[in-house]
């Protein structure tokens, strides 16, 4: 199936789910990453949900996070460049939602991307290699380029894995995925297990 048809089909299937279905979910899929080996980094990068587009509430994972005592890493978008820029979550960092729905940092200290040792990763949709497709601007894979080669890259997904999506050369695959019935691994993603 095209990208463009996958992007359709995935919108579809989560603006079809309620509201308590989003949080059941999410809460799945935050426990389920409990499951993962990881815990024993310092830098994790989370996304903070776009309502509007039905993501997987983040609210959970960064609960654990926070009971754990990790260094929380957020971003905010610049749509005049498809880049990023990551700041350290803290008790004062004021966040407020853009133009384009994204809940996002004001300010606060910047982290470079090579710092992160984990990533979480929305996405519309993933195939059994770990290929994604997200909404197509590209800032996350403009993102993963910076980061290192170890970094633990993890996708949340309500939904199951697709056969094969056809991906592109400057797409950077997954090590997992996290849905509320399965996590899937990647590559050499038995190395964090």
């Amino acid at each position: 199936m095209e990208k463009s048809a996958l992007r359709k089909k995935y919108k579809q299937l989560r603006s079809a789910l309620s509201a308590e279905e989003v949080e059941d979910l999410s809460l799945q899929i935050a426990n389920r990453c409990l499951d993962l080996a990881i815990w024993d980094k310092d830098y994790y990068h989370i996304f903070l949900p776009i309502k509007d587009k039905t993501e997987v509430n983040t609210e959970y994972l960064l609960h654990i996070l926070q009971g754990k005592d990790k260094s929380i890493v957020i971003s905010r978008a610049d749509f005049s460049n498809l880049g990023m820029t990551h700041v350290l979550l803290q008790e004062n960092t004021s966040i407020t939602v853009s133009t384009y729905g994204i809940p996002e940092p004001q300010a606060g200290l910047e982290v470079p991307s090579n710092t992160l040792d984990v990533i979480f990763i929305p996405l519309l949709a993933f195939d059994l290699k770990g290929n994604r497709i997200g909404y197509g601007k590209g800032f996350y894979d403009r993102f993963l380029e910076q980061c290192r080669d170890d970094s633990i890259k993890i996708g949340l997904s309500f939904f199951q894995a697709e056969q094969s999506i056809l991906n592109e050369t400057t797409d950077i695959p997954l090590d997992f995925c996290i849905t509320p019935k399965k996590i899937y691994r990647f590559k050499n993603s038995d190395l964090y297990l």
